[in-house]
C-alpha cells in the first residue's frame, strides 16, 4: 500500500472508482473545453498517472493487463481522461527505456506523481503517420542544444510542463526534452475540435528554445525508431484499452435504453433489427477485449509479438468503439444526439481514435505486412511456411 492519497493496492479497483466518481462531470469538461486541473491532481493523487512504472521510481508496478483495464475504466467515461494517462505514459515508457541513468531519476519520479504534465510533441503540419518527415530541428549551439519547429495536435499541450520532442539533426532523428517555462516555447490553445476537446490540445511552437545536452534522449539516429517508437507502442496500447471501454459503455447505454424506452405497446428491444445493432456491437466490443487481453499477454512476456499484437489491438478496438458509438447514437435516436450524451461523445472521439497512434489504414499496412511474414517466410528446406497446410505459430 502506498502512502499517496487515494491509492489503493490495485491501480484498476482505483481506476474504476475515480470513473464512477467523475462519470457526471465528463460532459461538462467536453462542453467547456477543457479537463480541469482539479481533476488531473485526483488522477494524480489516484497513482494512475505512468501506473505501469516499477516502484522505484514512483510508480504502482502496473501489468500490462492492469494498465489496460484501468484505461478501459477510464476510456468508458472519458476519452480526455485516459488520454491524460495515456500521453504521461508515453513519455515515462520512453525515457524508462532510453533515458540515461539520471534522466530517469530526475523525470520518472516527477511523472508518476503528477508534478509534471507531459506532451508527446511529434506531429507536424507534412509529418503525421510519416514521422520521419518531421523537419523540427534540434542541433547543438556551442554549449547549448537549440530547437526549432512547429508540432500540431498535441494532447495536454496547453498545460504539458516538459514535452518530448521529436526532430532532425543533420538528418538523424532524435529526441529531447524541452520544459514548457522555457523562452521560446509558445501554445496555440485548439478548440471546438471534432473529439478529444477536454484533452487541452495544442499547437506548440519551440522558437529556438534553448536546452541543455542533458535533456537529449538517447543518441541521435535513435529519436524515432527507438525513443518516438517506444512511446508511440505504448500509446496504441493504452489507446486500444481506452477504446475498449468506450465500445463497452457504448453497448451499456444503447442496451439500456432498448429495454426502457417504449414505442407504443413494445419497447425498442423488441424490434429485431434494434436487436441486431446490439448484436454487432456486443460482438465487436468482445472481440476487441479478448485481443487487448492477447497483446497483454504477449507484452507481458516481453516478446517481439507484444508489438504486432498491439497494433491489431488498436486497429480491432478503434473499430469497434466507432461502430458501437454509430450504432448506439442509432439506437438512441434523438436522445443520442443530445449535447451531454455520453454515446455522442465516444461517437465523434471514435473517430479521433482512428486516426491517432497510427491511422487504421497504415494499421492495415503492418498487419499484412506481420501476416506475409508469418506465412511466407522461408523455411529451411525452402517452402514457405504455410505451405504444409498447418497454421504458423504466433
Amino acid at each position: 500500500m502506498s502512502t499517496r492519497t487515494g491509492r489503493l493496492s490495485s491501480p484498476v479497483a482505483t481506476a474504476a472508482g475515480l470513473a464512477a466518481d467523475v462519470r457526471d462531470r465528463a460532459a461538462v469538461w467536453d462542453r467547456d473545453g477543457g479537463l480541469p486541473d482539479t481533476v488531473r491532481d485526483e488522477v494524480a493523487a489516484a497513482g494512475l498517472l505512468a501506473a505501469d512504472l516499477p516502484e522505484e521510481y514512483g510508480g504502482a508496478g502496473a501489468t500490462p493487463a492492469e494498465l489496460g483495464e484501468l484505461c478501459a475504466h477510464l476510456g468508458g467515461v472519458c476519452s480526455a481522461l485516459r488520454g491524460l494517462v495515456t500521453v504521461q505514459g508515453m513519455v515515462a515508457a520512453a525515457l524508462h527505456r532510453w533515458g540515461t541513468r539520471e534522466q530517469r531519476a530526475r523525470w520518472l519520479p516527477r511523472l508518476a506523481d503528477g508534478e509534471l504534465t507531459a506532451g508527446f510533441a511529434a506531429t507536424e503540419q507534412a509529418a503525421g503517420s510519416a514521422l520521419s518527415a518531421v523537419t523540427t530541428r534540434i542541433e547543438r549551439d556551442g554549449a547549448d542544444v537549440v530547437v526549432t519547429g512547429r508540432k500540431k495536435w498535441i494532447t495536454f499541450g496547453q498545460v504539458a510542463d516538459v514535452f518530448l520532442v521529436l526532430g532532425q539533426d543533420g538528418g538523424r532523428p532524435v529526441t529531447a526534452l524541452v520544459e514548457g517555462w522555457r523562452d521560446g516555447v509558445g501554445r496555440e490553445p485548439v478548440r471546438d475540435q471534432l473529439g478529444m476537446r477536454a484533452a487541452r490540445i495544442a499547437h506548440v511552437d519551440f522558437r529556438s528554445v534553448r536546452i541543455p545536452p542533458g535533456n537529449l534522449v538517447a543518441p541521435a539516429g535513435l529519436g524515432l525508431s527507438h525513443v518516438a517508437a517506444t512511446a508511440l507502442n505504448h500509446g496504441r496500447f493504452t489507446v486500444a484499452w481506452g477504446c475498449v471501454g468506450m465500445a463497452e459503455a457504448c453497448v451499456e447505454d444503447a442496451a439500456t435504453h432498448a429495454a426502457t424506452r417504449a414505442q407504443g405497446d413494445a419497447v425498442l428491444a423488441d424490434h429485431q433489427s434494434v436487436r441486431a445493432l446490439l448484436a454487432r456491437a456486443a460482438v465487436q466490443a468482445a472481440g476487441a477485449r479478448a485481443l487487448c487481453c492477447r497483446a497483454a499477454e504477449a507484452r507481458s512476456g516481453n516478446t517481439q509479438r507484444g508489438i504486432p499484437e498491439t497494433v491489431l489491438a488498436k486497429y480491432a478496438a478503434a473499430d469497434a468503439a466507432a461502430a458501437a458509438g454509430r450504432d448506439a447514437v442509432q439506437i438512441l435516436g434523438s436522445a443520442g444526439c443530445e449535447p451531454d450524451s455520453r454515446v455522442a461523445r465516444h461517437f465523434r472521439d471514435a473517430k479521433v481514435m482512428e486516426i491517432i497512434e497510427g491511422a487504421q489504414q497504415v494499421a492495415e499496412q503492418h498487419i499484412a505486412e506481420h501476416v506475409m511474414r508469418r506465412y511466407t517466410a522461408p523455411r529451411a528446406n525452402g517452402t514457405p511456411a504455410g505451405a504444409a497446410g498447418g497454421a504458423a505459430a504466433r
